[in-house]
């Protein structure tokens, strides 16, 4: 692999795990605000809260799985 390859390669893979970390710090937000508000949150805000959570803990997945196929190849 050359240069150029080996270089955008590299900043792909900092691109997502800034991303990845991004999203697990989203992530953690939403379980964090559920766990502040508890019974202050309906049961919609909470399952809300739930759903970006595990919205973003895949996104953070997806992101670890680009990095892991492009350093394997």
């Amino acid at each position: 692999m050359g240069l150029k390859e080996e270089f955008v390669k590299t900043v792909d893979n900092v691109k997502d795990a800034a991303s990845e970390a991004g999203h697990r710090t989203e992530a953690a937000g939403e379980q964090a605000k559920r766990d502040i508000a508890g019974d202050a949150m309906t049961p919609t805000e909470k399952m809300g809260s739930a759903l970006n959570q595990a919205k973003n803990s895949v996104q953070a997945d997806l992101d670890s799985a680009k990095q892991d196929a492009r350093n394997n190849t």
